[in-house]
């Protein structure tokens, strides 16, 4: 984690990191103002911190009230070297902990992350450097020996010259890459996260069956993304972007808006269409890009090759961000491999799909055939000693796909985790899904998986496919563990060269009926590819384009940004249209219009009913805001400090509106029991001299929205070398 640290007045100092701001400072007696802990206090504190934070993990999984449970830590110092310490964490457990329990709480503080980066003893590495910012890549510890080669299957180049090619090119962009953690808890079976420190909100994460193999991962995963802009899906990109040349790629193509609002010529193919307007409702404006709003440009489109006969086919930018996530993306040691992994990828998902859709019953592996790989057995072992049962199971639905199934029992907590992995290697297909199955999981994660059902409805709803996609973490039905298989197990192969392999992946989606498309990014260093296949690679409903589309922020953006700066006839306008939109009143604010704020802000908190709420504060119209603030307090779950605030305004309203009640009776037991400083904005807000309490004042300049421009910024390096490529061409 990258901080950084701004030197404030006399010893105060100032430390930012995410979206965080801590300040120390020095005790009088050694010249400071002792305004906040020094930077040792706040050391001293992490430890204990940390042990808390690990007893209550240990609780939470197991029912455990820590109500009574109490912590403390002292460090005693050795009067001969104040460097030596030793740092006494006392717990005091309530009496009807049992032994077992006690004793795991204590094993939990053990493994305490502050006590075990202390014990291992960090290294300080102190430099002088020309450029903070410049200076990419150097946290990426324990990079490889470049002059080692190790070689894995499905890969055309070491291990070690592909981590060299990434970082090169990452740190060519500028992207100052850190790892932000790794994990190891079972044999052969590594993951990681890594982010840019600049704009932490570009992160990705890494697994396989070593260091190398995940840290590649990580890196091939954050490449691909960055080519095909997925850290900013959804995202605005600012105004100097949205009227510059190009938003997107240099190649990309604006399609003017028809007076009809019709499809304008040249958008799709018939075969696309057929799919994506079968009822002849999606319009133009359906289809306008979210990222740069420029409704006057039109529709922005992305060429992609028609891979049965090489033509070119439009598809809009909208359509793919609304669609596709970040399904079928790639990045290789070149583009065959990238389309191997595209494909693998768009067959594990759409398999995964079918799968616990239709609950199908899937066929066990055999233990002769698992011993075939020990390394990969021995993974599966390590969580089972660890109590969780673990069913390893052919996905390939008698040979016909490359894909594999390794599903997790936690018999603590009934909850079960099916992973999914697929290539055209059995063995590789099995290695993904085991390393799937633990990327980024403690074995704490382990106990949040859900439950299985019968259930079909729960099971079958798209929004539970939705959430295998993102995590994995949807529910399976308990008919996937029924004995009597529907398919027979197949030991399949569809291993070769990368090119064969390929060329076998599109032949199953030709015999399927399937049209195939791709994009080729290679203006920023890398083979990159995506590969959209539609009706059979899409993650959420094609109806969502005309319902649920993510160009809605087109229709809130410009005012909601505006928000202090409209007139009283505008704000009305704008919530009319909350009002009639139909949107969910918990729809966070930040998703809708496509903006990051500080998730510890008031913005960054900010749902549609407390926006409705503040603006019809705002209006006077007292009516309708303490029938919302009656919901937002039953459905809150907003800050307890924002809470509070509006119990506050709830209490007031009830009092201004009845006519037989005066608010100077009520105040002064008003202030005791909210505080005279919230009381002070409460009645500001509902006399209409403070207008939308606790939002920052911004514009669609975006100023002071540190998240977002460190977002744009990012980009801005893309699009930047993006340009400098079309130049030379």
């Amino acid at each position: 984690m990258e901080i950084k640290v701004n030197f404030l007045d006399n010893l105060r100092l100032e430390a930012k990191f995410d979206d965080f701001t801590v300040t120390a400072d020095q005790p009088i007696r050694y010249k400071g103002d002792g305004s906040a802990p020094s930077p040792f206090d706040y050391f001293l504190a992490s430890s204990a911190l940390c042990a808390a934070y690990f007893i209550k993990v240990y609780c939470k999984a197991r029912d455990i009230s820590t109500e009574n449970i109490r912590l403390s830590q002292n460090n005693i110092v050795d009067p001969e070297d104040r460097y030596n310490q030793i740092f006494q964490i006392q717990v005091e457990l309530p009496e009807d902990i049992s032994d077992k329990d006690r004793e795991g709480i204590l094993r939990s503080i053990d493994r305490c992350t502050v006590k075990k980066v202390v014990q291992t003893g960090p290294e300080f590495k102190i430099e002088t450097v020309e450029n903070l910012d410049a200076d990419a890549n150097a946290m990426l510890i324990g990079q490889p020996d470049s002059d080692s080669s190790t070689f894995i299957l499905g890969k055309d180049l070491p291990l070690e010259q592909t981590i060299k090619n990434m970082t090169s090119m990452l740190a060519e962009l500028g992207m100052k890459i850190e790892i932000s953690s790794w994990r190891n808890i079972v044999p052969n079976v590594w993951s990681l996260h890594i982010r840019d420190a600049a704009s932490p909100m570009c992160f990705t994460n890494g697994k396989g069956a070593t260091k190398e193999s995940a840290l590649c991962s990580a890196l091939g995963e954050f490449i691909e993304r960055l080519n095909n802009n997925f850290f900013y899906n959804d995202q605005y990109f600012g105004e100097e972007i949205a009227a510059s040349e190009f938003v997107h790629y240099p190649n990309e193509k604006w399609f003017a808006l028809e007076d009809d609002d019709a499809l304008p010529t040249g958008i799709l193919d018939e075969y696309c269409l057929d799919i994506y307007n079968p009822d002849e409702e999606l319009c133009g404006s359906h289809l306008i890009d979210t990222n740069s709003g420029n409704k006057e440009r039109g529709i922005c489109a992305i060429p992609y090759t028609r891979q049965s006969d090489g033509e070119t086919v439009y598809f809009p930018s909208n359509l793919i961000e609304n669609l596709f996530l970040s399904n079928g993306m790639s990045a290789g040691n070149n583009l065959q491999e990238a389309h191997v992994q595209c494909l693998s990828e768009i067959f594990e998902r759409a398999v995964k799909r079918q799968i616990i859709e239709q609950e199908i019953v899937l066929p066990d592996v055999p233990m002769a055939v698992l011993e075939k790989y020990p390394s990969i057995l021995a993974g599966i072992k390590g969580l089972e000693e660890q109590g969780f049962p673990v069913v390893v199971k052919d996905a390939s639905l008698a040979g016909q796909f490359p894909v594999m199934c390794v599903t997790l029992m936690n018999p603590r907590t009934g909850g079960v985790f099916a992973s999914f992995g697929a290539h055209p290697s059995f063995e590789v297909a099995l290695e993904r899904s085991l390393t799937e199955l633990l990327q980024g999981r403690s074995f704490e994660g382990l106990n949040d998986v859900p439950k299985p059902t019968f259930n079909s409805m729960a099971v079958t709803e798209p929004e539970n496919f939705v959430e295998h996609f993102i995590d994995s973490t949807g529910v399976i039905s308990w008919r996937f563990f029924s004995s009597k298989f529907d398919f027979d197990f197949c030991e399949w192969d569809f291993s070769g060269t990368n090119e064969q392999e390929a060329e076998a992946l599109f032949g199953i989606l030709s015999a399927m009926g399937k049209e195939v498309y791709i994009a080729e990014f290679t203006d920023l260093g890398a083979s990159a590819c995506r590969i959209l296949v539609p009706e059979y690679s899409e993650v959420y409903p094609v109806d969502d384009l005309i319902w649920d589309n993510t160009n809605k922020a087109l229709l809130y953006r410009e005012d909601i940004l505006n928000l202090h700066s409209l007139s009283t006839k505008a704000l009305g306008k704008l919530v009319n249209r909350l009002e009639e939109s139909q949107l969910d009143n918990q729809t966070d604010i930040p998703t809708l219009i496509g903006i990051v704020f500080d998730e510890n802000s008031v913005w960054g908190q900010l749902t549609i009913i407390e926006l409705k709420i503040l603006i019809y504060l705002a209006l006077g119209e007292h009516e309708e805001a303490i029938e919302l603030v009656g919901e937002f307090l039953q459905f809150n779950d907003n800050t307890v400090q924002r809470g509070l605030f509006y119990q506050a305004i709830n209490a007031v309203l009830e009092v201004t509106l009845d006519e037989e009640l005066e608010l100077e009776h009520f105040i002064d037991n008003f202030n005791r029991m909210f505080g005279k400083e919230v009381m002070e904005n409460v009645v500001g807000s509902v006399t209409g001299k403070v207008r939308f309490y606790g939002l920052t004042k911004t514009s669609m300049k975006l100023e002071g929205i540190e998240p977002h421009l460190r977002l744009i910024e990012s980009y801005k390096k893309l699009h930047q070398a993006r340009k400098a490529v079309a130049k030379l061409k």
